[in-house]
């Protein structure tokens, strides 16, 4: 058998860096542009579009600082659009920009629909094939490899399909590598995508050593962008872009940590280097934490809740046969299968969450059969245990008899002040804790009640645990449990926190929103403090 690595299908171009900055919220400065660039060179996408030089001073500021990066696989292309009209390309100051980025690939785009061509650039159609043709030639003469991206492509082949695809011929005979077809507004479904990409390919006939140089570039809008670049790939399609995360204009774009698996796994079509899919999920979290935005959870293969099971039916099936509720292994992209803990959950679920605990436990165990019954009291109560984690964990222990307090909250104080004529209100907490027979007062202030009686609890606390200075609250959620009881409602309060290595979720129930928020505070507290001492403990072992 060879031990050379098998070659790579498909080519991936992400563009996180251009398009995905065009999303709403996505900010990215040149330090944080450098850190994307690195994360998907770990990752071993092929080619990285990372912004247009020649439209703001950020992006040439990067491509400068860039050349210093030492990229294992990618490599970078800058992108910009075909010359001006009325324009030689050698006189054109944002194709110089392009080129004083120094890349080893440049992207432009041109157009391809009609409508574009003669109402939004106001030129002739011949002069439109001039510009594509002249300015694809004038950068191959410059020695990059140019991948030239039909904006509108597809709505241009519907519209007006004969001059839609002299446009690509004009790309392809100036020496263009790669042809990729846009459907830039999103719009388009998966038959015509289908149609125009095998038309496409019919009318370039393109050679056996190029058949990879066609590529796709799908947006969002419908909801398709996923199925239509999955569309293209059968209908021979090599070359494919999107963002990681799928970020981008509007409702984004192709999001590649969704395709990338549907790729490798189901169609056997090799993206990444060997091995590479395992940090999928890992890296894909790496870019969003750079971008400052939440993972879609609900993100196919690498979010939170792809690998979830709930109902008791599919914890039982998933326990005796994997494949029975899940279409993949989630190890293969890096992710972790997940029980819900909950009414419907049943006694699987609770049994396997247990075991991290206790080997020995089964859905027949008495404990679990207790955790079972204290469950639905519980939650219909309003406890909802299944986005926290950590504060089933405590229940467990406390069923299981492997809890001891490290600390007993006695009593504590909240107060708000809004200070007549003042815009600024301030709250104050005081609390008094007890520790292996040891009294503590502390008191602190906050921007809110929470706050403040964070910053307390953990003040007095941190004389015993001085990690706690670690611990800070990622994300605070209030939820009324039944909005029929007005503001006398039980609200249940489901909190992040996370010491910078790890994050974790509790939660508390009360009809006073401080008391839910002490409840929430504490288990999250002993969580921290519980999982240390054993970490310490086997290390010591």
């Amino acid at each position: 058998m060879s031990n050379e690595p098998r070659p790579f299908a498909i080519e991936i171009l992400d563009t996180t860096l251009r398009d995905g900055a065009q999303g709403e919220g996505i900010a990215f400065s040149a330090r944080d542009k450098l850190s994307v660039t690195e994360t998907l060179d770990e990752l071993g996408v092929a080619w990285i579009e990372a912004g247009n030089p020649g439209s703001n001073p950020k992006d040439l500021e990067f491509f400068r600082l860039a050349a210093s990066l030492a990229l294992r696989r990618a490599k970078l292309c800058a992108f910009g659009s075909t010359r001006k009209r009325g324009v030689k390309a050698a006189e054109d100051g944002q194709l110089q920009s392009l080129l004083s980025a120094e890349t080893e690939g440049v992207a432009v785009f041109g157009k391809s629909w009609d409508l574009h061509v003669t109402q939004v650039l106001r030129v002739t159609e011949a002069e439109n094939t001039a510009m594509i043709a002249e300015t694809v030639g004038y950068l191959k003469d410059k020695g990059r490899i140019v991948i030239y991206d039909a904006e509108h492509f597809f709505d241009g082949w519907l519209a007006n399909p004969g001059y839609a695809l002299a446009t690509l011929r004009s790309a392809w005979d100036a020496g263009a590598d790669r042809i990729v077809l846009c459907d830039t507004n999103g719009g388009t479904f998966p038959e015509d995508i289908a149609a125009g990409a095998a038309a496409v390919r019919e009318f370039l006939k393109l050679p056996a050593d190029r058949a990879g140089a066609l590529g796709i570039h799908t947006h969002n809008d419908c909801g398709l962008a996923l199925a239509n670049a999955l569309c293209a790939v059968r209908e021979g399609v090599r070359h494919i872009q999107g963002t990681l995360a799928g970020f981008g204009e509007r409702c984004g774009n192709t999001a590649l940590a969704a395709l990338i698996p549907s790729l490798e796994l189901k169609l056997k079509l090799r993206c990444l280097p060997e091995g590479n899919l395992v940090r999928l999920a890992e890296l894909t979290r790496r870019v969003a934490e750079i971008a400052n935005v939440s993972l879609n959870e609900d993100m196919p293969y690498v979010g939170l809740h792809a690998f979830s099971h709930k109902a008791g039916m599919h914890a039982d099936g998933i326990l005796k046969a994997r494949r029975s509720f899940e279409h993949i292994d989630p190890a293969a992209v890096g992710n972790d299968r997940r029980f819900l803990i909950s009414e419907v959950g049943g006694r699987s679920a609770i049994a396997e969450r247990a075991k991290k605990l206790d080997p020995g436990i089964t859905k027949d165990h008495p404990a679990t059969l207790a955790l079972a019954e204290k469950l639905k009291g519980l939650e219909a109560s309003g406890w909802a245990f299944e986005g926290a984690d950590a504060s089933f964990e405590l229940l467990v222990r406390r069923e299981l008899g492997r809890y001891t307090p490290l600390f007993h909250l006695e009593a504590y104080r909240v107060m708000s002040e809004h200070p007549a004529g003042e815009t600024i209100a301030c709250s104050h907490a005081w609390v008094k804790v007890l520790v292996e027979g040891q009294t503590e007062i502390a008191a602190a202030e906050g921007d809110g009640p929470v706050n403040a009686l964070d910053g307390a609890l953990r003040r007095a606390l941190t004389r015993f645990y001085p990690d706690l200075v670690q611990v800070r609250l990622e994300d605070y959620k209030v939820r009324v449990i039944d909005g029929k009881d007005a503001t006398a409602a039980r609200v249940r309060v489901l909190i992040e926190s996370t010491d910078g290595r790890r994050s974790w979720n509790t939660l508390g129930v009360s009809a006073d929103i401080i008391d839910a928020s002490r409840a929430a505070l504490v288990d999250s507290i002993e969580y921290k403090l519980i999982g240390d001492i054993e970490r310490r403990y086997k290390a010591y072992l």
